[in-house]
């Protein structure tokens, strides 16, 4: 069927009609999307994230850490257990399910390290795992570097030259 219709529109003479056939096949084939669905899996899913870093804190503080050493453990931990059930193929499949809900907290940024260092290990330590480790994380980084220094800049000219 799909085949059938591309035909037609790459057969098609009059580019008006073909760009209204092309129009119409896109919006047949596209997949719909419930956006409330996908909203409150989104929401359960970084909600369990982060009841899960909740239940790490209170552990790591019963255990005698102060609060910020707790803190440091609980990421830790989240980013150990996302390189793990990514390791697994687990936390690919909760991504699927949970979408941003998975994709924003810490433990989505140590999946974007871990999965193309475990996509690509078959090629070797240093054109396979040492080259693609960071393909996903990469711009993350270096925007999020590049962000910083460009506040960091704002923030001493503002402080430093136009505030005196």
């Amino acid at each position: 069927m799909a085949s059938k219709a591309v035909k037609k529109i790459v057969n098609e003479k009059d580019k008006n009609i073909r760009k209204e056939l092309y129009n119409k096949y896109v919006k047949e084939i596209t997949p719909k999307h419930n956006w409330l669905l996908n909203l409150l899996k989104a929401f359960l899913i970084g909600g369990l994230i982060s009841l899960l870093g909740q239940i790490f804190i209170n552990i790591y503080l019963a255990l005698g850490a102060d609060m910020e050493l707790a803190a440091t453990y609980n990421s830790l931990s989240l980013i150990l257990l996302s390189v793990v059930l990514t390791g697994l193929g687990i936390y690919p499949k909760l991504a699927k399910f949970g979408g941003a809900g998975c994709v924003v907290p810490i433990t989505g940024f140590a999946n974007s390290v871990a999965a193309p260092a475990i996509e690509y290990k078959k090629e070797g330590q240093i054109f396979g795992i040492g080259c693609k480790i960071f393909t996903i994380s990469g711009p993350v980084i270096l925007y999020g570097i590049f962000s910083s220094w460009l506040l960091g800049l704002i923030y001493y000219i503002y402080e430093f030259m136009i505030k005196k």
